[in-house]
């Protein structure tokens, strides 16, 4: 559609950065920084025409990122904060600190391909089909899997890269958990409301809904220093996601 156009995705989640190539890789060339420090290097050496800017980043945040950008002028392209913050002050405050645009996470495609084609052409109809909206987070636990997410993402790749996606998400997933069990031992609370974060951000993109809204309630335990029943959550997090592999080892039928 638009393969003249490249993006450079900025994020230091891997499994992110997936997602984000799954999606946009039939319309547009792309490549990708696993940080702030790395997409600077990149923009001093090569030309843009749109940048997706994950905001919590180790080495150099998202905005620093944008800061380093402006001031040495790196580049004319619009740029696209990402986050989990996603209420109408968090979008004022990224738009009021120069960036050109916000999407939360987690990332609906539709919205994504919509912001990145309006971007690159002002005034323009978008080309993105209605029909292939989904919800902007999922809307209960009841279900294991949103099964609506697997088809718009399948819209976009084949089911064997799908499938990976999934399965890459378990895993990391998983590690996640043992570290957070480390964590809890050693009573650094700080790092597990950051593992917390990357597990609820791509559950909630990937449509697992009781893994999503359960390491959303336990990240907001973690913020707000109630640890009374931390060992627990942690346990319960570990079942969630051996349901969720066992789920989707049975029902390859979606893809």
């Amino acid at each position: 559609m638009m393969k003249d156009k490249k993006v450079l995705i900025v994020d230091d989640n891997a499994l992110n950065r997936k997602v984000f190539e799954n999606i946009i890789r039939h319309n547009y060339l792309f490549e990708t920084a696993e940080n702030g420090l790395v997409a600077l290097d990149k923009l001093r050496e090569k030309d843009f025409d749109i940048i997706l800017m994950d905001i919590q980043m180790p080495k150099l945040d998202g905005i620093s990122t944008l800061k380093v950008i402006k001031t040495e002028h790196l580049t004319e392209a619009p740029i696209i904060a990402v986050s989990a913050y996603s209420d109408q002050s968090d979008r004022d405050y990224f738009i009021a600190t120069g960036f050109d645009e916000f999407i939360a996470k987690p990332i609906k495609p539709k919205n994504l391909l919509e912001t990145i084609f309006q971007h690159l052409n002002p005034g323009g109809a978008s080309v993105v089909a209605e029909s292939t909206a989904v919800e902007a987070v999922p809307a209960a636990d009841s279900e294991e899997l949103n099964e609506k997410i697997v088809k718009q993402l399948l819209k976009y790749n084949s089911p064997d890269n799908i499938k990976t996606v999934y399965l890459d998400f378990i895993e990391e997933a998983e590690d996640l958990t043992a570290d957070i069990k480390n964590l809890i031992e050693s009573k650094n609370y700080k790092e597990i409301g950051e593992k917390l974060h990357i597990i609820k951000g791509n559950s909630g993109t990937l449509g697992a809904n009781k893994i999503y809204h359960f390491s959303a309630s336990f990240e907001k335990n973690i913020k707000t220093s109630n640890f009374d029943n931390i060992s627990q959550e942690h346990l319960k997090l570990k079942q969630l996601l051996d349901n969720f592999r066992d789920y989707f080892s049975e029902q390859q039928s979606i893809l």
